[in-house]
């Protein structure tokens, strides 16, 4: 079953400080942000970092949240979201602006809740395959999250597809065929010793790269998917 938010808002006032001088407004506690969407001129606000921080836990990337200016109201979901790469403070946020008559195209976390039969009585080893899905819907039917009951994996073998996620109002991109989750028989202790044998990645040229990459970078820009709407 799905999982929507509670209606989500946030107050923001028009923001007139931009460049290095924004660095004043994080000391006040507000972070800068900017309200956009095709067909209309983008909107730079400041609101409250506290107030942002608890709606974002809540919205992720697909809850609609209206964004209040005064005394008018847009809805909106959150885009982009900018955080300081040392601290890991957010710095800036981005605001998409959607019509909620037309659909819209966005990521959504999937989890699994319950207990699989064919793993706690038959040792099966359970395999999520997917961690979101990519859903089209009119900006109040998204979902926060995808709950998948994996209780219906009865024996080793069973999966659950795309097909048997019925949510009203919403639609798939993937085929009705492709599989969420699946149980698969537990391993051979041969198998095991097999895998742990094999090659490991070079983990301290990974933290290499990472470590050169944060020298270079001044934010960590965390990746919302663009929804893809018809804006006016």
């Amino acid at each position: 079953m799905p999982k929507h938010s509670a209606e989500l808002a946030l107050d923001a006032q028009p923001r007139t400080i931009t460049g290095r001088a924004v660095s004043r407004l994080r000391d006040d506690g507000l972070i800068p942000a900017t309200l956009y969407g095709k067909g209309h001129d983008p909107i730079s606000l400041q609101l409250s970092i506290r107030d942002f921080e608890k709606v974002y836990r809540s919205a992720g990337a697909s809850s609609l949240v209206s964004i209040r200016v005064g005394d008018s109201s847009y809805p909106t979901i959150i885009h982009e979201v900018a955080r300081d790469p040392k601290s890991g403070s957010i710095i800036h946020a981005d605001f998409f602006r959607v019509r909620m008559d037309e659909e819209i195209t966005s990521h959504v976390p999937v989890v699994f809740v319950g207990s699989s039969p064919a793993v706690a009585d038959a040792g099966g080893i359970l395999v999520r395959l997917v961690n979101e899905l990519e859903v089209s819907a009119l900006p109040g039917n998204l979902p926060h999250e995808i709950s998948v009951d994996i209780s219906k994996l009865i024996a080793i073998g069973d999966r659950i597809t795309i097909g048997d996620i019925q949510i009203t109002g919403v639609k798939f991109s993937a085929d009705n065929d492709d599989a969420l989750v699946t149980v698969q028989e537990p391993k051979s202790e041969e198998e095991l010793a097999e895998e742990l044998a094999a090659p490991t990645t070079d983990v301290s040229a990974v933290e290499e790269i990472k470590k050169e990459k944060l020298e270079t970078e001044e934010v960590v820009t965390e990746e919302v998917p663009t929804p893809t709407a018809k804006i006016e």
